[in-house]
């Protein structure tokens, strides 16, 4: 035998034994699942094999529990004792547990560059998220430039969650402004006349219209506009579909708050819920500033799987017992029912 016909002997002979090992491992596995499968009273047959594979399968990659965040409106709820910083925010709900924060735009001191990235690195020191950000506008308006007013600040809130990371923002239809103050407006539970000589429908017309100028920037940023049922034509859930609907784009979708639907809460929750991006959970302990709601949680949960919904639910405070104490027992609440 040639030095050359040696070698190619001692190759094939490496194949055959390689082949050889891959074989018996995979009799060895073939096997053992075999074996696994089976029964006291024998082994599955192949349909029965297949069904135990899903089954397995599927309590394998069991859902993970959605993300608990918390806004900073949580903490100042428009109360003249408790406005903290963003900073100071970021910090109380990581001492709490919390996996993310939404920012509240009002709350913000500062919108210098300098402040963003403080903000942003606050949050990855405390190992937090920065999952949202609520804005406030109105296109509702019959004068063009109070609406290009709202699309240019609409830009800007686009372009301060890029620079911070965050992912979307919550927005507003607006509404017509004929209540007195707020306040008559929530006692009104949140319904008003439409300004004189105007109709809804021309202010529908006014909000797509906004949104479809606020889309080009959203996009670029990769920021999703998340449409809030909150007042005005975006009271109801088929107000928000409407324009999410009518504006058609996957930048503008739907920012889901449980505690701003007055009647037939859990019908509008299932309506809303297939285009929701964001969900913001209303607790009220100690009585709510404006109004109390009770919110089975575990429904509002169950409503959400049905739509594979696997986003932040964000707490938003809103009752008058002290955060110190009610923000631990609303995350504790809101963990137990989206588990």
């Amino acid at each position: 035998m040639t030095f050359a016909d040696n070698q190619s002997f001692q190759h094939q002979k490496a194949r055959s034994t390689c082949k050889e090992g891959s074989r018996r491992r995979w009799l060895k596995q073939t096997t053992l699942a075999g074996l696994a499968a089976g029964t006291a009273g024998g082994l599955l047959k192949p349909d029965q094999l297949a069904s135990q594979d899903v089954e397995t399968s599927g309590a394998d990659s069991k859902r993970r529990p959605n993300p608990i965040a918390v806004s900073t409106y949580s903490y100042w709820r428009y109360r003249e004792d408790s406005k903290l910083t963003i900073e100071e925010c970021i910090d109380l709900a990581a001492d709490a547990g919390f996996d993310a924060v939404e920012v509240l735009h009002v709350q913000m001191t500062d919108e210098s560059p300098a402040a963003l990235q403080r903000i942003k690195q606050r949050a990855f020191r405390n190992g937090l998220s920065l999952c949202g950000m609520s804005t406030h506008q109105s296109f509702v308006s019959p004068d063009a430039a109070e609406r290009q007013k709202n699309i240019d600040h609409t830009i800007h809130c686009i372009e301060l969650a890029y620079a911070m990371g965050i992912p979307t923002i919550r927005v507003n239809t607006g509404r017509w402004g004929t209540s007195g103050s707020f306040d008559e407006l929530m006692a009104n539970k949140g319904i008003e006349p439409t300004l004189e000589g105007y109709t809804d429908e021309q202010g529908f017309g006014w909000v797509r219209d906004g949104f479809e100028k606020c889309l080009a920037t959203a996009e670029k940023c990769g920021v999703v506009m998340g449409l809030e049922n909150h007042w005005g034509l975006g009271r109801t859930a088929d107000g928000v579909l409407r324009v999410i609907r009518e504006v058609d784009s996957p930048w503008l979708r739907a920012t889901l708050d449980t505690g701003n639907f007055m009647e037939d809460q859990y019908e509008q929750y299932q309506k809303l819920a297939p285009e929701a991006v964001f969900v913001q959970a209303k607790t009220y302990f100690g009585g709510g500033t404006w109004y109390s709601l009770e919110i089975d949680y575990d429904r509002v949960a169950e409503i959400l799987r049905s739509v594979d919904y696997r986003g932040y639910i964000c707490l938003e405070f809103e009752g008058s017992e002290a955060h110190e104490t009610a923000i631990p027992k609303s995350l504790a609440m809101l963990r137990e029912a989206f588990a």
